[in-house]
């Protein structure tokens, strides 16, 4: 995209890539969260011990890397890295009483997740915590000995791969910078820790109010037979920043998905005739 400006100038960027609330409720995508993605390693001795010759005297990296992790969010599910909070743009008002509007069944989310509660900041809804506030979640961790059968060995190294969810107006390489400096702090003097950055990307906030949006609106109206509502979302597209970052154009996220799709699990699916009605969406606004 930095090399080829002039030949992907345009007045708009439609990206199909979001959801439905219902076959029948369209709803317009108007924020993505960014991305700040890391792999930490922490090691101990210089190679793989007999725990029963030096366990209790050589510190575990396992051990210690597993109570870093524990410290990366107090008991109320604040983030504790120093710093981390400080460009988070806040919810307006606005924002909270469109979010109200999106259709939300507690115990069909849980049964979704497959999950017996919710977790986290308890003074924004789980709409809000999913899509509009910055979260961090260890992707993986491990270490050691984890074939078939036993094997009592202290580890040499751990590892672990965390990622950050990013709202505006966070700087996903100082996010980066920022988590490197808080574990770095918080390491046990006992073990070493080294830090990776594996991939990036910016938040994004779309314009509600243009006429491509109106355009948008309308299409959404005549062809699904609902008005669309606005929602956010708490995943990742990159492309959408980058083109308002190098192109200084925006992106109308029309998408046709479900929320039942499993995306990026077993047996995703795409509902056949919210892909007709897409097309014809697509076309309507073309038209306007």
């Amino acid at each position: 995209i930095q090399q080829n400006r002039e030949l992907l100038l345009a007045d708009v960027a439609v990206i199909s890539d979001s959801h439905m609330m219902t076959p029948h409720q369209p709803a317009i995508l108007y924020g993505l969260r960014g991305l700040s993605y890391n792999e930490v390693e922490v090691t101990g001795p210089t190679r793989d011990l007999h725990s029963g010759s030096f366990g209790g005297a050589v510190h575990n990296p396992i051990h210690a890397l597993a109570s870093m992790v524990a410290c990366l969010h107090d008991e109320n599910g604040h983030i504790t890295i120093p710093g981390f909070y400080d460009r988070v743009r806040p919810l307006l008002d606005e924002e909270r009483n469109e979010l109200v509007k999106n259709p939300f069944d507690r115990d069909q989310w849980l049964q979704q997740a497959g999950a017996s509660n919710d977790w986290g900041e308890a003074e924004y809804t789980i709409i809000e915590r999913t899509v509009a506030r910055p979260t961090l979640d260890v992707n993986g961790i491990w270490g050691g000995y984890i074939e078939p059968g036993k094997k009592t060995v202290l580890p040499a190294k751990a590892f672990a791969k965390i990622s950050m969810r990013l709202v505006p107006d966070q700087d996903p390489d100082e996010i980066s910078q920022l988590f490197k400096k808080h574990l770095e702090s918080i390491v046990p003097p006992t073990v070493q820790v080294k830090v990776r950055k594996m991939s990036s990307s910016f938040p994004a906030i779309v314009r509600r109010d243009s006429k491509m949006m109106q355009a948008a609106v309308h299409a959404y109206e005549e062809i699904i037979g609902a008005k669309p509502i606005f929602i956010r979302e708490g995943g990742s597209i990159p492309v959408v920043a980058i083109l308002q970052k190098e192109l200084n154009i925006e992106s109308l996220l029309l998408g046709f998905g479900l929320p039942d799709d499993n995306t990026h699990s077993p047996n995703e699916k795409f509902h056949l005739p919210n892909f007709f009605r897409g097309i014809d969406t697509i076309i309507r606004f073309l038209e306007i």
